[in-house]
């Protein structure tokens, strides 16, 4: 049998960056021999080391740019014309950087046909990668094999998450449950026959004498022994609340302890970008006042109470995208896509988000930060701490203007969807960091560009 790698979800997500970057690399040196050849110049090792500088420059711009673009996730579409439509989306994002940079430049510093031939060449290149990488990733390497020990919710949530996210990273040899694994039974021999590069363990509370022996001993020789909250958590980047049960250490913070630079870095960075955010609203707020105004009456802004850090309630900002007394009627209800209440003017605003603006003002008061769960009203917060577990355990943090619940999902329009977005509120409360929150700010920033509020598909796991 021929042997073949078995890649983790981060070795093939680097893996296809590591691609582009080289497509970009060899796009840029293309893209210079054209000029070059166009412009009559000797295509020198010389004249390559003087422009040395637009290889890091498209070489981070793309990496930024296709984060923001949800082009490194690996459930994306894979069809042809999916995949062109992304890259193309992309490259006309740079290319209107480069226009930026261009007209900002001192005259003929710049390579003037240089970002067309790049735009060209770097979309062929990459689309050739992109197109080829399942066959090469199936060619190089084979899904990671597991062997899953447990019983109920547990084993089903996981094969479910594994089928509809990761069917190409990770495959599902077999399903042991606990009454399965006797006094007799060897479990460290039944991974090896099966090639088995990790064992699930489904259960969070005790497992039984033969089933801990056996998880043990398969520890013990050496084997991967996961439970499966962490294999879930790291395919769908949500906490399964469904199957934790009384087991709550599992949705708090990973590291508490010893000296944490990022929060204290955050804060600083929060007060810094909700600085330069109040500026651009500054320049913005004539004009959405008069759109405001002439689409309907009432107030420019509107403010609402929430609940914040620690359960402390505070009231938020936001240009009024509704019309007066939305709720008059109904009383507090969730907001839905394609609202009816939400006014012309309101729909462009929350299209793109400018709406969401004059938070920048909360952030400097010290009540939101740039990145967290997202901070819902107090008559929601008692009603859904009583129906949903663990609900409280978002206070932990400053909520924020964006959060990794809202790249994945808009509008919870009922409990079971507010469960869905909880899921990733906790793995955001358990896991957040500077790379993790640069990846939100990126996703956020690419939902902005794309200038249209999309709804996720709700899973059903």
């Amino acid at each position: 049998m021929n042997w073949r790698p078995q890649l983790r979800l981060k070795q093939r997500r680097r893996l296809i960056m590591g691609g582009d970057v080289l497509a970009v690399l060899l796009s840029v040196y293309l893209a210079l021999a054209l000029q070059a050849l166009s412009s009559r110049r000797d295509f020198t090792f010389v004249y390559v080391a003087r422009q040395g500088f637009w290889f890091l420059f498209f070489a981070g711009v793309w990496l930024v740019l296709a984060n923001a673009n949800d082009l490194y996730l690996l459930q994306t579409d894979w069809r042809p014309t999916r995949i062109l439509l992304r890259l193309t989306r992309v490259t006309l994002q740079i290319l209107l950087l480069y226009t930026f940079v261009f007209f900002l430049a001192e005259r003929n510093e710049l390579p003037r046909l240089f970002m067309l031939y790049f735009g060209l060449v770097s979309t062929l290149l990459i689309a050739l990668w992109r197109l080829l990488w399942p066959t090469l990733s199936g060619w190089a390497s084979e899904p990671r094999r597991l062997l899953v020990v447990g019983d109920g919710q547990g084993v089903q949530l996981i094969c479910e998450a594994i089928e509809q996210q990761a069917s190409d990273s990770y495959t599902v040899v077999d399903v042991l449950g606990q009454g399965d694994l006797g006094a007799e039974s060897d479990l460290p021999a039944m991974a090896r026959a099966r090639r088995v590069s990790e064992i699930i363990v489904t259960a969070t509370q005790a497992l039984d004498g033969a089933a801990l022996r056996g998880v043990m001993d398969a520890t013990v020789a050496g084997l991967n022994v996961l439970p499966m909250p962490v294999l879930y958590e790291r395919i769908t980047g949500r906490v399964p609340v469904g199957v934790v049960g009384e087991n709550w250490t599992v949705v708090l913070p990973l590291d508490e302890t010893g000296v944490r630079p990022w929060p204290v870095m955050k804060s600083v960075l929060d007060y810094l970008l909700a600085g330069l955010g109040v500026l651009i609203l500054g320049l913005l707020l004539p004009f959405i006042a008069l759109a405001i105004r002439i689409d309907s009456r009432g107030s420019i802004f509107y403010a609402q109470q929430r609940v914040g850090r620690n359960g402390r309630l505070f009231r938020i900002l936001k240009f009024r995208s509704m019309r007066v007394d939305a709720e008059k009627d109904t009383g507090a209800v969730y907001a839905e896509q394609n609202d009816p209440r939400v006014t012309r003017t309101g729909r462009f605003l929350r299209r793109t988000h400018i709406d969401e603006l004059p938070q920048m003002i909360n952030i400097l008061r010290g009540e939101m930060s740039f990145v967290g769960p997202r901070p819902e009203r107090p008559e929601h917060v008692e009603r859904l701490a009583q129906e949903l577990p663990f609900y409280r355990i978002r206070q932990l943090l400053l909520p924020g203007a964006t959060g990794w619940a809202q790249v994945h999902q808009d509008y919870a329009a009922g409990v079971a969807e507010t469960q869905v977005k909880l899921q990733y509120d906790l793995y955001y409360v358990r896991h957040c960091s500077f790379l993790l929150d640069l990846e939100i700010l990126l996703r956020t920033l690419g939902r902005v560009l794309d200038s249209r509020s999309y709804r996720k598909q709700i899973p059903q796991n």
